[in-house]
């Protein structure tokens, strides 16, 4: 064995990755949030607020460095039930934001445990799918593995944060790479788009076309009883969920999330201004032009146009500020820091390891692609932060932990080999 110390194996690069967009992130908070009639030290300034976070999350990298690497694979299910915990005790103890009760606060100081859930069931399902009897060819390993990532999913859905929900979608990435059947995988792509169309066409028309496709099928595979049943299955199934679909769009999503997602659509909403968010944020990032405003000079930045515009809108403030070519460096940095992330995974030697920066990958991901999707009305205004960039204690916090712990894993791949 290799008994080189960690540091020795550390990958400094993805470390001065992450340095850079914590610099970038402290940078547009202080552009999107400095008030000129304060001190420039004022704890009030959330550029500050945001500092101390950055100093905090660099004492918990180091704290993370330091520690025996054995210590997440062997405590994967206690960190996992301890977060779960604390997401429970939301319910009873938690402070209400912007209508959402999943927040700690005590005095200035705020914590939200669903941000931490995402780095636990990366922990969890990693620990889960690395043992050696597990085969996700199996249901009840597939519905073991499904509990583990869905249920603090569904806590944290019914705290009303919808878009840290749907990040836990990301970990069927993971699942995918390592043994999830194609058909499973492509089923939920089907789901989504029957969802899509479900909402976009009437319901009785939707399950007419269905009808026909399923009678084409049938009459293309002749003679054959099994695929009889389970074009009939299919059928039943899509009819009902198209049903559900509708009724669960009008029934259990909020007003608010209804409008969102209409107007991602392109429909019509009766409500004024619903497209409020998206519309400002799309013309405070072609308002930057190609080379941009400037650093601090962004009109719609400085003036609160765009709403949010320090937490899930941050990307607005690249875009306005340092225009066309400052966004496609920073998208291209991001993407070349995610594929740097995917080349750690697969030089582990360790099953754990491997899955575990999967986990990390894919949810880093999700919030990229969801974050900046919905800046330019891509994706529906659902509330996630920017990795690294977003104000706010809490992701830094689990975003650091959740990249550490696999930098701690990579560096020490040479020395224990589990």
């Amino acid at each position: 064995m290799d008994k080189r110390k960690t540091t020795n194996n550390l990958d400094w690069g993805i470390i001065l990755l992450y340095s850079v967009f914590v610099a970038i992130g402290l940078l547009v908070v202080y552009a999107s949030s400095h008030d000129d009639t304060k001190p420039f030290f004022d704890y009030r300034q959330l550029y500050i607020r945001q500092l101390i976070w950055v100093g905090t999350s660099a004492i918990l990298a180091i704290f993370i460095l330091v520690t025996d690497n054995k210590f997440y694979t062997s405590f994967a299910y206690i960190i996992y039930a301890a977060v779960i915990l604390l997401v429970v005790g939301v319910f009873f103890f938690g402070h209400e934001v912007n209508g959402n009760k999943n927040w700690f606060e005590i005095g200035s100081f705020q914590l939200q445990p669903s941000e931490f859930a995402k780095f636990s069931v990366a922990l969890a399902l990693a620990k889960f799918l690395s043992n050696q009897n597990i085969n996700l060819k199996y249901n009840n390993h597939k519905m073991m593995a499904l509990a583990l990532i869905f249920f603090p999913a569904l806590l944290i859905q019914l705290q009303g944060d919808t878009g840290s929900t749907l990040v836990f979608l990301g970990f069927f990435l993971v699942l995918y790479r390592f043994g999830l059947p194609g058909e499973i995988l492509l089923l939920g792509v089907g789901v989504l788009a029957l969802s899509v169309l479900s909402l976009v066409i009437d319901k009785f028309i939707l399950i007419g076309i269905l009808f026909f496709l399923a009678g084409a099928s049938l009459y293309f595979i002749k003679r054959n009883r099994a695929g009889y049943f389970v074009i009939a299955g299919l059928f039943i199934g899509a009819s009902l969920y198209v049903t559900t679909t509708n009724y669960v769009f009008n029934n259990v999503l909020k007003l608010h999330q209804q409008q969102r997602i209409k107007v991602l659509l392109g429909q019509e909403v009766n409500v004024k201004d619903a497209d409020y968010n998206v519309r400002q944020s799309k013309i405070a990032i072609g308002s930057g032009g190609f080379l941009g405003k400037g650093p601090l000079h962004g009109t719609l930045t400085k003036y609160n146009f765009v709403p949010e515009q320090h937490t899930d809108f941050i990307f607005c403030t690249i875009g306005e500020e340092y225009g066309f070519w400052g966004t496609t460096l920073f998208v291209s940095l991001f993407l070349f820091f995610l594929t740097r992330i995917l080349t750690l995974a697969e030089r582990q030697r360790s099953k754990f390891s491997r899955i575990y920066a999967y986990g990390v990958a894919s949810i880093l991901f999700f919030h990229f692609l969801i974050n900046i999707g919905m800046t330019i009305g891509l994706a529906p205004v659902i509330g996630i932060p920017l990795p690294f960039i977003s104000y706010g204690g809490s992701s830094l916090w689990s975003f650091t932990i959740l990249l550490f712990v696999l930098i701690k894993l990579d560096a020490d791949r040479l020395a224990v080999l589990r």
